[in-house]
């Protein structure tokens, strides 16, 4: 396979939903500490979160919701760490994440990205006319020795990867509660199919 094993890992509500509302605010890392019944298990999840990949893939707007774009810079980690991530992240928040890993690759279609302005030698950039996450993969395998990626992405970066077939390994924490909500983010959202031959469009978990 010339791209890294990818495995999608979240944690999920048992009807599919990632978030607990619609805005930004409705996050499960805030929010679920508060919920008698779901805080109580969180550390469960966390504890499996460490056991993942070496390599990390997330969305800017992901982190950008958890605050790299403003965070202090954390206590530089072990170089062993990896992470991926793509667009929307600022000048802070690339220098955020060169902090927290031995490696970042920054996965960009902006040619003005503030990241190219920055001198981090732990620093790489995958600069794309149009995304491609098939290309994105196959660079990190050839270029950064990239064997195996957790992805731990939105509804909507999670579909580009399942609609391509990115996903080799999906493993998914199921929290014991019910969300509900139409607008409410699922582990895959993205353009739903409307004809019959693009069934071929479905990832199925054998």
């Amino acid at each position: 396979m010339n791209r890294p094993a990818t495995t999608l890992f979240m944690p999920v509500s048992v009807d599919g939903k990632i978030r607990a509302g619609t805005t930004d605010e409705m996050d499960v890392d805030s929010n679920f500490p508060q919920i008698a019944g779901l805080k109580e298990g969180l550390n469960q999840y966390y504890e499996i979160e460490q056991t993942t990949d070496l390599w990390s893939f997330s969305p800017g707007r992901v982190q950008a919701k958890m605050g790299a774009n403003t965070k202090e810079m954390p206590a530089k980690t072990p170089s062993f760490l990896r992470s991926v991530g793509y667009q929307l992240l600022n000048e802070h928040g690339v220098r955020y994440f060169c902090f927290r890993s031995g490696q970042f690759v920054l996965i960009t279609t902006n040619r003005v990205h503030p990241a190219f302005g920055l001198s981090e030698e732990n620093l790489h950039i995958i600069l794309q006319v149009t995304l491609s996450l098939s290309d994105a993969l196959t660079m990190l395998k050839q270029k950064f020795a990239c064997d195996k990626l957790t992805v731990q992405s939105g509804g909507t970066v999670n579909s580009l990867f399942q609609r391509e077939k990115l996903f080799d390994f999906v493993d998914v924490v199921i929290t014991p509660a019910l969300i509900g909500g139409k607008g409410t983010a699922t582990l895959i959202n993205g353009r739903s199919l409307r004809a019959k031959d693009k069934l071929n469009q479905l990832g199925c978990c054998a």
